[in-house]
């Protein structure tokens, strides 16, 4: 045999071994198993938790039950203000069928509430929401509790409420704030104060509204936060224009054309021949437009108010601001 016969042959060999075990690897060869994705659905969300569920505070114009308060604490001689972990004393005791146990809201009446931004009389007094006691000792004509949450200091005639029951609204799927949307021709009033006295309001925090159960107001409605178009912030801006017809000097010397600045003022009538047209001008005579700036939910709801929590801004929230039941 010569060596190209030779050659021929062991290539074809190679090449048939080659094809064998192609043929022997693609047999062996499985499908992978297909990996399933499981996507955890996110858990609903409460829109207040602790502090903003249980702390903050209401409006109401019902007589409040001042009978129960918190009559002095275990280093009272040492301290005149309590938190959470004191011991302090209450005023009822296993006569009025308290146990060992039993947990009490305090709240702090704070007066009456006036303000300006309500077309309502009366609106009642404001409540703060100091904390929450527990009985740990019963005496036939007092109580010993233990401070369990303090959302502020609590104080000596702080009075002692039953715990309320309440459970927040959840978030629900909701799509951008619309800015424009329109008016939903429920019942409308005003966002008359927040929670500490602020008045420059973002997410999360407390505000009390002037609609309540009268209005039909329930806990978890949504409510639209609006200021009709133009109505100044707090920090008011100017009202001038900036710059008037009778403004001169800021053209140079070569250029004279200061009165025909981008700046300058503008004209009326068809051939500009008439008087100057101001931005107080330009406004009148328009439709009323109003601006959404945030949206609320409602947590609590008394006689003429409700307790809300600011969800979703479009800019700042003050008070003042208008608010509509979506």
């Amino acid at each position: 045999m010569n060596s190209v016969s030779f050659f021929k042959r062991s290539f074809a060999v190679l090449s048939c071994g080659l094809m064998f075990l192609a043929a022997f690897a693609a047999a062996q060869r499985t499908e992978p198993t297909p990996v399933k994705v499981i996507v955890a659905q996110a858990k609903p969300m409460p829109v207040a938790t602790r502090n903003n569920l249980y702390c903050a505070g209401y409006v109401q114009s019902s007589p409040i039950d001042t009978s129960k308060k918190i009559i002095g604490g275990l280093q009272e001689q040492e301290q005149f203000i309590y938190a959470q972990g004191d011991v302090v004393y209450l005023n009822t005791g296993s006569g009025s069928g308290v146990s060992v146990g039993d947990t009490f809201s305090v709240v702090r009446p704070k007066g009456q509430v006036e303000t300006r931004w309500t077309r309502k009389d009366d609106l009642g007094f404001l409540v703060q929401e100091v904390g929450v006691v527990e009985v740990i000792r019963v005496k036939s004509d007092h109580a010993i509790a233990r401070i369990k949450g303090s959302c502020d200091n609590f104080i000596l005639g702080d009075l002692v409420q039953p715990v309320p029951q309440r459970t927040s609204p959840m978030h629900q799927s909701r799509g951008p704030l619309d800015q424009f949307t329109d008016p939903s021709g429920k019942a409308t009033g005003r966002l008359f104060m927040a929670r500490d006295g602020q008045e420059m309001l973002s997410r999360d925090q407390i505000v009390y509204i002037d609609l309540g159960a009268e209005d039909n107001v329930q806990v978890g409605d949504y409510v639209t936060v609006y200021r009709p178009l133009g109505t100044p912030n707090i920090a008011f801006g100017p009202k001038n224009e900036t710059v008037s017809a009778r403004d001169e000097g800021y053209q140079s010397n070569t250029f004279r054309g200061g009165k025909f600045s981008n700046q300058a003022a503008r004209k009326s009538g068809d051939r500009a021949d008439g008087s100057v047209v101001t931005t107080e001008d330009a406004k009148e005579g328009r439709p009323a437009i109003r601006k959404v700036v945030g949206e609320l939910v409602i947590l609590n709801v008394k006689e003429k108010t409700a307790t809300a929590v600011i969800t979703r801004t479009a800019q700042e929230i003050h008070t003042g601001d208008w608010v509509e039941l979506q």
